[in-house]
């Protein structure tokens, strides 16, 4: 029965370790358990000592924390104070020993005499221990002998409010306590390191069972048996492998490797420097015992990819392993993939670079700035003329011009950028241009029709070593807009997959360049229509000098706009306004708008009247054009000033637009207080006129937002910055004004359209100017007209005298049988003699012909005859009565 116990016993050693010990697995087994023995001996030892201090610190942390609490607990220096501070200390220490878990609390003096103690009669002793340290202020903690035994104590100070030490506490535990807490963990440390022993030895059972498994029980010399098959395997395979000792001599070349390195027979054992047939890279390599990945190397016609590895990473011996893998076709198919991915990105690039500007010769150097040097060396772009101002190409190929010019050297003999070039039909670009195809010529010394077109430069290109082209025609929505060129000399010639790559990146630029093109044009309409719209010149008149600026913002034309328009009596009217937006719509809504003020202004309507009809007129538009999807409703500002040389008073309303500036005579610059009204088109809220008072020689600075507002800055820094370039110039010509306006507020470009006019005012001299009350009698026509003449021929304008008399009789007579008092006659001396009379009715006389028999009727008409212009204005009194003749020479009669 025991013999037979003990067979069972070996035939279970023998399923964990292998057949025998001998094994490989039994080996490695009997080493795996005696390892495992000595981890968990060392664990239990180090959980026994790391027990045997955690408890010793807690003792400590507890002994501290205890005495800590009992020193700072209220109403101990009170207890210390008393008469007998045991009688009060010795209840309380009792008490918090036994809750605190410690087994001795003992307060003393100074002097280390204790004043409490578990034993009484302890009381009234001397402490046992070092108190000194304590006594500095610090914790101290020890192991000593005491009355209790073997003691763990820690002593802390008691400080009184001065921070000095009044007396001392001790808290501790008895050491036997402390070990026994240790006693106590060493049954479970002992059975978790038994457990980790049983757990342990399994685990390495199971791995002796698997190592089993895996090497089938072989010995070593089994083993080394399967290394022999092993390397035979090795030497089958279709990568070189080398193994080269620290010596640089080669051990081991697999038939692969000879065959990749052609090799000799004896080459295995000698030194690697002495194979002479190996590539004088691929031996450096060898030699220098270096890490390599996938480093390419010829040898034999072949690319060789080569790894190399030291072999002593693992406790192996010094060398190195170096592995070789035949990458000939893999490199061919690698490089075209990799042509392949430059040419994506380079079309990538151009979708992201061509194209970002409206402007056709910046998107055509888009295009050479892409190109060059990536796929060519020279890009020249030509394009009809016609395109370039935004019309239909040419059919053919001349008048080409030569926009760009870009290349890796400047001292090219190409064609210089805009020159003006006729292509001969025999030239690839004319032959491409016609027929709407790309041309390819890979040797130019060879294309006799390039040649026709400029023997001479085409000598002096061929020279300077240019070989190859390819002429792209730019083709965009069925129409041919110029030619591509693609030079090379530097690389290899083009050939047909890069003919392709040069189309796609023409194509993706053509549709660039003619929307530019179409830009182009849309923006000369714009531009043509807008300076149509705007005075070309201002009008002859006497009450202000005026000088004005328009800049168009970046985007092109808008509604900015301004006018000076003459008034009957010498007076001016000044109007500045803005129509929101910009293209053809702003410019054409600014054009009506202009032309409305022009057309209220003749009915000399004051400010804010002419800005309520200009409000009804914007609002009417947009009702108009309520129905139209593609409309835009219409936002504009207007203000409108009327200035009377006569007076010296300014008036003026806004609607929705910036107050104007006003610079003194003497050099201040303010912003008068004009009410502002709603922007035109709103409806529903007058506008107001406010009158000013300028005196001779003011400047009224009338502007669009665009001068003042920006992105930047607020629009309170824009007029605080208009003002100081206004102040302190009060007799710089408004001209110069504008200059230096523009240079201290605007940028290099505007964003927004800028409209800005300055005009200083002149006052007519006194002497010009006659004026005369009426009596509503008729016999007073008479006298008025003695003192007309008599003041004709103090100006020296007698000749005018008959005509004048006639005007004045039949206007006065009408006043008279007509009108109503006070009646006021007026005559101006300036550019033209004018005459004004003014009655208090607003009765306005009609202009018509009055028949044979008829008795009257034809005083105006005799007006109308001898009148250079005449008419009515109302005024808050009445009416006015006006009418002008031309003088003789201007010259005499213009104001110094």
């Amino acid at each position: 029965m025991s013999d037979m116990f003990a067979r069972f016993r070996r035939l279970a050693w023998r399923s964990v370790i292998g057949k025998g010990p001998r094994s490989v697995a039994g080996q490695v087994f009997l080493l795996q358990v005696a390892l495992v023995v000595l981890l968990v001996f060392c664990a239990v030892l180090a959980l026994v000592l790391q027990s045997s201090r955690d408890t010793s610190t807690e003792a400590r942390r507890r002994s501290i924390a205890v005495a800590q609490t009992f020193a700072h607990s209220p109403g101990i220096l009170q207890a210390l104070r008393s008469p007998d501070p045991s009688k009060v200390l010795q209840p309380l220490t009792e008490e918090g020993r036994k809750t605190a878990g410690v087994d001795f609390i003992v307060v003393m003096d100074r002097k280390g005499i204790r004043y409490t103690h578990p034993i009484p009669s302890r009381i009234g002793k001397r402490f046992v221990g070092r108190i000194g340290p304590s006594l500095a202020g610090k914790v101290y903690t020890e192991s000593v002998h005491g009355p209790l035994g073997h003691e763990v104590q820690a002593t802390v100070p008691i400080e009184d409010a001065d921070g000095h030490v009044a007396a001392l506490v001790s808290a501790g535990l008895k050491v036997k306590h402390v070990t026994s807490e240790l006693d106590r963990q060493l049954p479970i440390i002992l059975g978790a390191g038994a457990g980790a022993l049983v757990v342990s030895t399994g685990g390495t059972a199971l791995v002796g069972r698997r190592l089993r498994r895996q090497t089938h029980s072989l010995a070593p010399a089994e083993m080394r048996r399967m290394y022999e098959h092993h390397d035979a395997v090795l030497h089958s395979v279709r990568e070189g492998v080398l193994i080269i000792d620290d010596d640089r001599r080669l051990l081991l070349a697999n038939d692969e490797a000879r065959r990749l390195l052609d090799l000799p027979p004896d080459a295995e054992g000698r030194d690697v420097r002495e194979l002479t047939d190996l590539d004088p890279a691929t031996v450096e390599l060898l030699v220098s015992g270096r890490e390599a990945n996938d480093e390419v190397h010829f040898a034999g016609g072949r690319l060789l990819a080569v790894n190399q590895r030291p072999t002593d990473r693992g406790g192996g011996p010094r060398g190195t392993v170096v592995t070789l893998r035949d990458s000939t076709e893999l490199q061919t198919v690698s490089g075209r993939a990799e042509v392949a991915r430059e040419r994506l990105e380079l079309l990538y690039d151009a979708g992201l670079g061509i194209g970002t500007s409206l402007d056709v010769v910046r998107t055509a150097d888009e295009l050479a700035e892409v190109a060059v040097p990536r796929f060519a060396d020279f890009v020249t772009v030509d394009l009809s003329d016609a395109v370039l101002r935004g019309e239909e190409p040419a059919p053919t190929a001349t008048d080409m011009r030569r926009v760009v010019v870009r290349g890796i050297r400047d001292d090219h003999p190409l064609y210089e950028q805009g020159r003006l070039i006729d292509f001969l039909p025999s030239t690839p670009q004319a032959r491409g241009y016609g027929a709407g195809r790309s041309e390819l010529v890979s040797d130019l010394s060879t294309a006799r029709g390039w040649h026709v077109q400029d023997p001479q430069r085409t000598r002096r290109i061929l020279d300077y070593g240019i070989h190859s082209l390819i002429a792209a025609p730019i083709k965009a929505r069925g129409v041919i807009l110029g030619m591509a060129n693609f030079y090379r000399s530097k690389r290899d010639p083009f050939d047909e997959e890069e003919l392709s790559l040069a189309e796609e990146l023409v194509a993706r630029s053509a549709v660039s360049i003619d929307n530019a093109r179409r830009y182009t044009r849309e923006h000369a309409l714009a531009v043509t229509l807008q300076r149509s719209l705007l005075p070309r010149a201002l009008p002859e008149q006497s009450a202000l000098e005026v000088g004005y600026r328009y800049l168009p913002a970046q985007s092109g034309v808008s509604g900015d706009w301004f006018d000076v328009i003459p008034l009957p009596g010498s007076r001016v009217a000044l109007a500045v306004g803005d129509v929101v937006g910009h293209g053809l719509h702003a410019a054409a809504t600014m054009g009506r708008l202009r032309t409305a003020v022009h057309n209220f202004s003749t009915l000399d309507l004051p400010p804010d009247e002419l800005l309520g009809h200009l409000d009804d007129l914007v609002g009417r538009i947009d009702q108009n054009e309520a129905c139209s999807e593609s409309a835009e409703i219409v936002g504009a500002t207007c203000l409108y000033a009327i200035y009377d040389p006569v007076t010296r008073r300014c008036a003026m309303a806004r609607a929705g637009h910036l107050a104007p500036a006003l610079v003194h005579p003497d050099g201040s610059a303010v912003f008068p207080e004009v009410p502002a009204g709603p922007p035109l088109g709103l409806g529903g809220m007058p506008f107001q006129t406010a009158e000013l008072e300028l005196a001779e020689g003011s400047q009224l600075v009338l502007y669009t937002d665009g001068l003042v507002e920006d992105r930047a800055r607020d629009l309170d820094v824009g007029l605080e910055l208009l003002r100081r370039s206004l102040a302190g110039h009060p007799d710089r010509p408004p001209e110069e004004s504008c200059r230096a306006v523009l240079a201290d507020l605007l940028p290099e470009r505007p964003r927004d359209d800028v409209a800005l006019l300055i005009a200083r005012t002149r006052a007519l001299p006194a002497d010009h100017v006659a004026d005369w009350d009426v009596p509503r009698d008729p016999a007073a026509v008479s006298g008025m007209r003695l003192a007309v003449s008599g003041k004709l021929e103090e100006w020296g304008l007698a000749e005018l005298g008959f005509g004048m008399e006639l005007v004045l009789s039949e206007l006065i007579t009408n006043a008279i049988r007509y009108g109503s008092d006070p009646i006021h006659v007026r005559l101006i001396h300036d550019r033209a003699l004018v005459c004004e009379v003014a009655d208090g009715s607003s009765t306005s006389p009609h202009l018509r012909y009055a028949a044979t028999t008829d008795e009257g009727g034809r005083g105006l008409f005799l007006v109308s005859q001898l009148a250079e212009r005449w008419g009515t204005r109302y005024t808050p009194q009445g009416k006015v009565i006006w009418a002008e003749l031309a003088v003789p020479d201007l010259a005499e009669i213009l104001p110094d």
